[in-house]
């Protein structure tokens, strides 16, 4: 398993050192993303963090070497002065300490924990980056329909008032005509606005300001069904796949095994401790002593027979962390099962959507060319024609939205199956078009 996280993130952060100087597609935020989003870097240094706490977790279990030099002068009656120096080595090693053992294989768990997490971290950068720039592309057609629709009533308006002139309309159709182009003007002001605020919603991702980005190609563009075609089979890609629940079994596994370290609190330990010291001793006047050598070796035994209830008290804790770490297990599962058919069923449903806002715009166009004709001879009021030319633009902004939301629904899918890796993001990319 930890092989396969391994592998993903590898996957994930193949292009993180490439940063291009400025990104304008998909690609190359996402590129720059990688390098520069806070998530992904506090995930990467929380991971990192787990993995150097391996070595001190394993550092109980390996020998400890000490060293020791000194000097020491006596001054007593005349001509007893006395004057030594002393050094000596002392090893311990660890013969058998179950806990310590269980320590670094805690420690061990938790670092593979935080390799999930990090991928998990990937993963979610991938849908935040696909988001926000779908996001602005959104804001950005809904910015040019709005400014089409105004213009478009702003014609009728003028055609309204020549007409008026002539006396071929009444004036409550200029009022009409004013107003639906007050409000258009408005409503464009809005959505000029939220493309401001999207494109700042994307350089927060990166910390980079994006001016311009490449846009959907429409032409080549295809909503299809992903393979698999039924939820029950990214159902089980998602229970071997799925990061976060990879992240809360390993988060189960470690809950079990504390309990397993606090109940080694009533086991005992055994250390072996060698040792060697040299020493010369001098008097004044005298020559010297003859040095010293000490050499030791022992076994130490421990045995914790009563701790104030402390061992048995940890242990209980240790039980009740485990039912909550099975707790979060069976919530993170429930989650990822609601996710996955949610997002599957939105995939449909944006396709289905997709094709009819596509038949909404053909019949729209043709239903205000018809009203349009109408208004010439006098069968239809110019309220039918802005409210003609009012569904047709409508009808173009729901055709846009939903085909960014086919988009962002593929990628939710494919992370909540953990499948969705950066060849995703390339596969997108390439249905780009610069302006």
């Amino acid at each position: 398993m930890k092989f396969k996280i391994r592998s993903l993130c590898a996957a994930l952060t193949l292009a993180a050192s490439a940063q291009a100087v400025q990104a304008d597609d998909l690609l190359q935020i996402y590129q720059q993303a990688l390098t520069s989003d806070p998530l992904v870097l506090q995930a990467k240094a929380q991971r990192d963090t787990l993995y150097a706490q391996i070595e001190e977790n394993r550092s109980p279990l390996l020998p400890t070497i000490s060293g020791s030099i000194g000097y020491a002068k006596n001054w007593s009656d005349p001509g007893q002065d006395t004057s030594g120096i002393s050094g000596g080595v002392k090893l311990t090693q660890v013969i058998y300490d179950h806990s310590a053992w269980v320590g670094l294989s805690l420690a061990e768990k938790a670092a593979s924990q935080a390799d999930s997490a990090y991928a998990s971290a990937l993963q979610s950068l991938i849908t935040r980056v696909t988001k926000a720039y779908f996001d602005v592309l959104t804001a950005k057609d809904s910015y040019e329909f709005r400014g089409a629709e105004k213009r478009a009533i702003e014609r009728q308006l003028e055609q309204t008032k020549q007409r008026f002139a002539v006396g071929l309309t009444a004036i409550t159709d200029v009022h009409e005509a004013q107003a639906q182009f007050d409000l258009a003007s408005a409503t464009e002001i809005l959505a000029e606005n939220t493309l401001a605020n999207s494109y700042e919603a994307l350089r927060e991702i990166t910390g980079i300001d994006h001016k311009s980005i490449n846009v959907l190609d429409t032409d080549r563009f295809s909503a299809s069904v992903p393979t698999p075609n039924n939820s029950a089979e990214w159902l089980k890609m998602a229970e071997s796949s799925s990061l976060d629940l990879m992240a809360q079994r390993i988060g189960k596994d470690i809950a079990q095994e504390t309990i397993t370290l606090y109940k080694a609190g009533h086991m005992p330990s055994l250390s072996m401790n060698a040792g060697y010291s040299k020493g010369i001793e001098q008097k004044t006047g005298d020559v010297n002593e003859p040095d010293f050598d000490k050499s030791n070796i022992g076994l130490t035994l421990s045995i914790p027979i009563f701790e104030g209830f402390k061992v048995s008290s940890k242990v209980d804790q240790a039980q009740f962390r485990y039912v909550e770490a099975s707790e979060k297990l069976e919530q993170t599962y429930r989650r990822v099962v609601k996710d996955v058919r949610n997002n599957f069923n939105n995939v449909a449903a944006s396709i289905s959507s997709i094709r009819a806002y596509e038949q909404s715009v053909v019949s729209s166009e043709s239903a205000l060319k018809a009203t349009q004709a109408g208004f010439e001879v006098g069968t239809r009021t110019i309220v039918d024609v802005l409210n003609r030319t009012r569904d047709l633009y409508d009808s173009k902004r729901k055709l846009s939205e939903a085909r960014y939301s086919y988009i962002s629904s593929v990628m939710a899918l494919k992370q909540a199956a953990g499948t969705l890796t950066e060849d995703d993001v390339i596969a997108i990319n390439s249905g780009l078009k610069s302006l």
